[in-house]
């Protein structure tokens, strides 16, 4: 399987390049960043922090997605939803690891999955993404009234958005686990003489130093009693590794908009 990585200079660009070319049955094709980018003519192997393997990073988009069976991408909402029409017009699959995505960007991917086979998760973790079943299982099963929740999270300090997309992931787990919609019951920050919290409500604590790779809480805090469901991130390469398995899944997949669930076998296929 032919696989190229756009955004390939970035931590989980670099870090998906190792895994591809690591990977039996996949062939590493290009890999690009963009324009004026300092790491453009830089060999694919050297940014994986190996040996070169004659193949520079390139600004040719086109290319990559006209070459690749399946293209993988960590980058900006702005150059995905552009990449996905690219990779729309040429029925090339995309794996989408980019966070931070308004609706109207949401609905451009959903609308090129019209016409090809796209898979979009804020983590790629096998842990997180058992780990948002948990959340809304646990999330069904105690009273809203008798619980609060919290979610917490802690990244490195380069990341750009804030809650993760993780956090705001899990936020929607517990928020059908609840029957409510996320957006009434979210509190994404506090400041000042709040008042009491709100019953039913979901705050947000959004960490940022270090480098942190990623950790994520979820706190059901009840009276006399608290339950954590938490998942520690020590290594990025977990992300890579999950993309490259979703790569797999997808590769020669029928058109629709899919996710990593999907790839574990923990829910239907959303087609």
């Amino acid at each position: 399987m032919k696989v190229g990585v756009l955004g390939c200079a970035g931590r989980m660009g670099r870090a998906v390049l190792g895994e591809v070319l690591a990977s039996d049955g996949l062939r590493l094709v290009r890999g690009t960043e963009s324009g004026g980018h300092p790491a453009l003519g830089t060999d694919l192997g050297v940014l994986a922090g190996g040996e070169p393997i004659g193949a520079p990073a390139t600004d040719d988009h086109q290319a990559v997605i006209r070459d690749a069976d399946v293209v993988i991408e960590f980058s900006t909402p702005e150059a995905t939803v552009a990449h996905a029409r690219l990779a729309a017009a040429r029925r090339t699959g995309h794996v989408i690891g980019t966070t931070g995505l308004s609706p109207v960007q949401s609905a451009s991917l959903r609308e090129a999955a019209k016409e090809t086979a796209i898979l979009w998760a804020p983590n790629m973790s096998q842990g997180v993404n058992l780990l948002l079943g948990l959340a809304e299982q646990v999330a069904r099963a105690l009273d809203l009234d008798a619980f609060d929740v919290e979610i917490v999270e802690i990244h490195h300090r380069h990341k750009v958005d804030a809650p993760s997309g993780t956090a705001l992931a899990l936020g929607e787990a517990v928020a059908r686990g609840r029957g409510v919609p996320l957006a009434e019951a979210a509190v994404r920050g506090r400041n000042g003489l709040t008042g009491a919290r709100k019953a039913g409500t979901i705050g947000f604590a959004a960490l940022r130093g270090g480098d942190a790779v990623g950790d994520h809480t979820v706190i059901f805090a009840g009276a006399g009693e608290r339950l954590e469901l938490t998942h520690r991130a020590s290594d990025r390469r977990i992300y890579a590794r999950g993309a490259v398995r979703a790569a797999r899944w997808l590769h020669n997949r029928s058109p629709g908009f899919y996710g990593m669930a999907e790839v574990l076998g923990l829910e239907p296929l959303s087609g």
